[in-house]
């Protein structure tokens, strides 16, 4: 069953300077075999891998939807230096200027990538401490060979040459631009309007578009208005809008429709992780091609408790509700506790261990204390079923 949750991480950046292009062009990567296997270890909905500088490992995040990055401690570990600095954003549309490098050797497994490209930036900050990464593997750097990834098996195989790998059965074929960091971006269409998706590894969800694309006629049910933050990107969450979770007839991606998939509206239109862990999935930028294989068949589906919730200062905070339900709880309400575990006095690590594994996530019914300007207010809720496709 594939769940659109409350909240979702997105690792998205897109170079704001020209400059960016030319730079990452850059870099060269070698294999001892045809086909090299690598490692990878797939949880929340994110995709992780080990790599080896100096023999020293790391733990990368792997993403389509970002340049390669490397943390400041990294960068200033290898006393790296710095190439040029220009601005990026987030899929919060929030904008910094960060530094760019390049890194002289990087091993995954048996494959060596030599002089790419990569970005510099503090990879404690927000919500994405809490997933311990020291750098991303992204789009500039998996653009050199051709990828074929599997969550459900924790695999991924790498080779040059994309006879290799055996296309028979990858039946749906997805042509996509990429962009000057390398980005895939694939076209859409959903309810007859073209919609641009980026395809995105560093993206937990399934499907999100702008707010400004969606109309009341792309629905094909009924539509759950929202308020809020639903999602946190590199530099942390947005500021809280209305949005819509819906669902459409179908969704057309290269050759293949999809029925039945739930959207979310946010500031980024993304395809994610939560579509694509039922495909084994091939990236091609040689033919600027996605081929996918479908190994299982998850019906969308979406239950919740009518809220989602950010921890901030390691305090949980309500930032995202439904807003038809009459829910009691409000943006900005504090979280005291759910189910009698309390979440006053939390340090940065038991924040970052109940941010990743959510003491609501297997109940029905939960027990709700908030602090709302000074007074404790206590709720239980019932979790619902808002959509399921049989």
């Amino acid at each position: 069953m594939r769940k659109a949750l409350s909240l979702f991480f997105i690792f998205y950046i897109m170079i704001i300077s020209a400059q960016g292009k030319r730079f990452f062009e850059t870099g060269q990567v070698e294999l001892k075999k045809p086909v090299e296997k690598i490692n990878l270890r797939y949880a929340n909905e994110l995709a992780f891998v080990q790599v080896n500088i100096n023999d020293k490992f790391y733990n990368f995040l792997l993403d389509s939807g970002a340049p390669t990055v490397i943390s400041t401690t990294l960068y200033k570990e290898l006393k790296l230096s710095k190439k040029y600095k220009t601005k990026v954003k987030d899929s919060q549309k929030s904008v910094q200027q960060q530094i760019f490098t390049q890194l002289p050797e990087m091993r995954v497994d048996q494959v060596v990538f030599r002089n790419i490209g990569a970005m510099v930036m503090d990879l404690t900050i927000s919500e994405l401490g809490c997933f311990k990464i020291d750098g991303i593997l992204g789009a500039n750097q998996m653009a050199k060979v051709f990828w074929k990834i599997n969550y459900s098996e924790n695999s991924i195989q790498i080779t040059k040459d994309l006879s290799n790998f055996d296309l028979t059965s990858y039946n749906t074929v997805i042509p996509f631009d990429a962009q000057p960091q390398k980005t895939p971006v694939v076209e859409s269409n959903i309810a007859g309007k073209k919609i641009n998706l980026t395809f995105d590894t560093g993206f937990s969800g399934s499907l999100k578009i702008q707010d400004k694309l969606y109309s009341p006629e792309m629905k094909s049910g009924n539509s759950i208005e929202t308020y809020g933050t639903n999602s946190v990107g590199a530099f942390g969450g947005a500021k809280p809008t209305e949005g819509y979770i819906f669902t459409v007839n179908k969704i057309t991606l290269g050759n293949k429709s999809f029925p039945n998939e739930i959207i979310t509206t946010g500031n980024s239109s993304l395809i994610g992780n939560g579509f694509f862990k039922d495909f084994s999935f091939i990236m091609d930028w040689k033919n600027n091609k996605v081929y996918l294989q479908q190994i299982k068949s998850s019906p969308p589906s979406l239950e919740s408790f009518g809220f989602g919730y950010r921890f901030i200062d390691e305090k949980p905070v309500i930032v995202y509700v439904f807003k038809d339900e009459k829910l009691p709880l409000k943006i900005g309400d504090s979280i005291l506790s759910i189910n009698d575990v309390s979440f006053e006095n939390l340090n940065k690590e038991s924040a970052c261990y109940y941010y990743i594994n959510r003491v609501e996530s297997a109940s029905n019914t939960i027990k709700i204390k908030v602090d709302r300007d000074g007074e404790t207010l206590a709720f239980i809720l019932n979790k619902k079923e808002y959509i399921k496709v049989l």
